[in-house]
């Protein structure tokens, strides 16, 4: 269709050709992003068809008033449907790179100030040469500044998405055809300003060629299952310092600058906030995860993760492991419940805390196991055990229930090799079996 409307408008213009032929091919668009296999997306493909649909219907009321008599009301709903274009395209296009990925906040957030960001300083440049020429007339005014700003946004989004995704056949053709959409815009307006721009010149063909590529992105390969972590941070860097510039800028010169870039910028500094607000949270959220991940449930003490990973790093030190494995609790556990059982390990954490020196890491492993990590002599160490054993000697009071238990222990001197847990837990084993209390190995 592209082909037969160059060929009709270079050798035979006609108004039909430029009325019909011309935007036709957008239709065409439509039926290629409609029919374009492995986008399954439930978002991407029918924001961006309607998205076309309203710049086509745009496009057609537009190409009727410049060669027909139509009221100029005509005029204010093509503009209208030219804009209403790109809020859906901003939605749709970016889901087209990251098809069927659910993108964290963080990461919409960071694309958001990156997009505000540098269309706060492309409005601060490129917007601003073209307000004087529309001096008293609020309806054009309104359109030649947001017709740039929609461009500048839509620009930014979809870059700011390929550079979270990585580069791809598929990023490659949207950002061509994105970025020849915007250019012409900024072509037709500056045309426009001059008064040097004809309905149906070769500047009209950046349109079509730019929501044909669009189109034909839909069916390029894409990259739909591996991403990249996200957007830079300097790239978000850039942009906050970028919007705070010029706000100090406006403040020092408030008649240099279009008040309008106000609101880019403000929000781009409101983002910013934000994406400090949810940073935190999610780094607080994530060490009480940790934290919780290396805990034990029942008595709040170290779990056996955390006491194998603070053995890695006790290799060399001098010390030693204890293990505890306290006597009689399954029996006691199975006549008396389960919750009863609890309490009992939650005496017993308690009591093996109180009798540890201060530095000592004391863990439940699971079940009635406990784990100590001691930093001393080995002489020490075995004292320590004593002491250990000697917190159950008297019994535990339960629901009115007099509880006497025992416990084994052994004892691994650390002498830097790797079977620090493997000897401790011999230890502990030999000095259950052989009835020895504690065992030093």
């Amino acid at each position: 269709m592209l082909a037969v409307y160059l060929l009709l408008h270079i050798f035979f213009p006609t108004a039909w050709s430029e009325l019909f032929i011309y935007n036709i091919i957008p239709v065409a668009a439509i039926a290629a992003i409609v029919f374009a296999p492995h986008i399954s997306d439930s978002i991407a493909k029918p924001t961006t068809g309607i998205a076309f649909a309203l710049w086509a219907c745009g496009s057609a009321i537009a190409s009727a008033g410049a060669f027909f008599s139509i009221p100029p009301i005509f005029s204010s709903i093509s503009n209208i449907l030219y804009l209403l274009f790109y809020p859906l395209a901003m939605i749709g296009l970016p889901r087209l790179l990251a098809v069927n990925r659910k993108l964290s906040l963080l990461e919409m957030v960071d694309s958001a100030i990156f997009g505000l960001g540098l269309t706060t300083l492309g409005s601060a440049l490129v917007v601003k040469p073209v307000l004087p020429h529309f001096d008293g007339n609020l309806n054009e005014t309104f359109f030649a500044i947001m017709y740039p700003i929609a461009d500048l946004v839509l620009v930014c989004v979809v870059i700011a998405t390929v550079l979270m995704q990585g580069y791809s056949k598929r990023g490659l053709v949207l950002s061509s055809g994105v970025l020849l959409f915007a250019v012409t815009d900024f072509l037709y307006l500056w045309q426009h300003i001059n008064g040097s721009y004809l309905m149906g010149s070769m500047l009209d063909v950046g349109w079509v060629i730019g929501v044909l590529l669009i189109a034909e992105s839909f069916w390029q390969s894409g990259i739909d299952i591996k991403a990249r972590e996200g957007i830079n941070p300097i790239l978000i860097s850039i942009s906050v310092s970028l919007s705070a510039t010029l706000l100090a800028l406006i403040a020092i010169r408030p008649d240099y600058f279009p008040r309008f870039i106000l609101i880019p910028a403000i929000a781009t500094m409101a983002l910013a906030f934000i994406r400090m607000a949810i940073a935190l949270t999610q780094a607080k959220n994530i060490g009480q995860e940790r934290l919780l991940a290396r805990t034990d449930e029942l008595t709040g003490l170290p779990n056996r993760r955390r006491l194998v990973t603070e053995i890695d790093s006790f290799i060399e030190k001098e010390g030693a492991l204890l293990l505890l494995d306290l006597d009689g609790f399954k029996p006691i556990n199975d006549a008396h419940g389960h919750e009863t059982g609890d309490k009992i390990l939650q005496q017993v954490a308690l009591r093996f805390e109180r009798a540890l020196p201060h530095g000592a890491l004391l863990a439940r492993l699971g079940g009635d196991e406990f784990g100590v990590l001691y930093e001393g002599g080995s002489d020490s160490a075995v004292e320590v055990a004593l002491a250990l054993r000697a917190t159950l000697s008297y019994p535990f009071h339960i629901n009115n229930k007099e509880i006497q238990l025992g416990v084994s222990i052994g004892v691994a001197r650390n002498n830097g090799e790797k079977d620090l847990l493997l000897r401790a837990d011999n230890a502990m084993y030999k000095a259950k079996r052989e009835g020895l209390g504690v065992c030093r190995l």
